[in-house]
């Protein structure tokens, strides 16, 4: 039986702290090893005890909690969730130059949160889609036109395909119905995409197609 997921819970708001304490240790797979309620501990008590998934809000004393994060990826070891209560552009943006592996509000439902865990330990990324298109797209607005990256050119017409519809915010099943292949399939290409260009997850793959004009330019990276 594999071991449960270690989480560590880092908010200033005790009383969310608990009940979102109680929501993670209800799963038989996952299992609340620490919280805290300021930035500096959350680095200090991840060192230490070496989550799979750190969960911090942005908003906490002595370190917030994009601070935080940057510290946390850049140690390596533990996915971070960075959760919100307002759903602002810049934070996103910080919370995935940082390295966040999900960016969340603290009004999702209880069973919506649980599964981001998963996802996050697993070492993929959640962010709510609408949000993405809206950070990509402004993004784009602004970013000066780049000329195509070396390692774009690694990627099969099909990868370059599945590119293209990360950036637009798809979901695996939507990429699937799209090129007419199976999940596993989009699976295996997503991997493949993310290996050859260097980024963590799906969320930084939208931001490097857009961030190297390979979207707004309305091309495709082989152009």
């Amino acid at each position: 039986m594999n071991s449960p997921t270690r989480v560590l819970i880092a908010d200033d708001h005790r009383m969310f702290r608990s009940g979102l304490r109680a929501v993670i240790d209800s799963q038989a797979d996952l299992d609340c090893v620490a919280e805290v309620g300021n930035g500096r501990d959350a680095v200090a008590e991840t060192a230490r005890l070496r989550p799979d998934v750190a969960i911090l809000d942005v908003r906490m004393p002595k370190l917030d909690g994009l601070a935080a994060t940057t510290a946390i990826v850049a140690a390596g070891g533990t996915h971070v969730l960075v959760l919100t209560t307002y759903d602002s552009e810049a934070n996103l943006y910080r919370a995935l130059q940082a390295g966040a592996s999900g960016f969340l509000l603290k009004s999702l439902p209880p069973e919506e949160l649980v599964a981001a865990v998963r996802i996050a330990a697993r070492g993929d990324a959640l962010i709510d889609p609408s949000m993405t298109r809206r950070l990509v797209s402004r993004f784009a607005s602004i970013l000066a036109p780049a000329r195509t990256p070396s390692e774009v050119h690694q990627l099969t017409a099909r990868e370059q395909e599945v590119l293209l519809l990360l950036a637009d915010a798809r979901s695996n099943a939507e990429i699937a119905a799209e090129l007419g292949v199976g999940e596993e399939t989009v699976k295996t290409h997503v991997s493949r995409v993310l290996a050859k260009l260097g980024v963590r997850d799906r969320i930084h793959a939208v931001v490097y197609a857009h961030q190297h004009g390979l979207v707004s330019s309305g091309r495709r990276p082989s152009d």
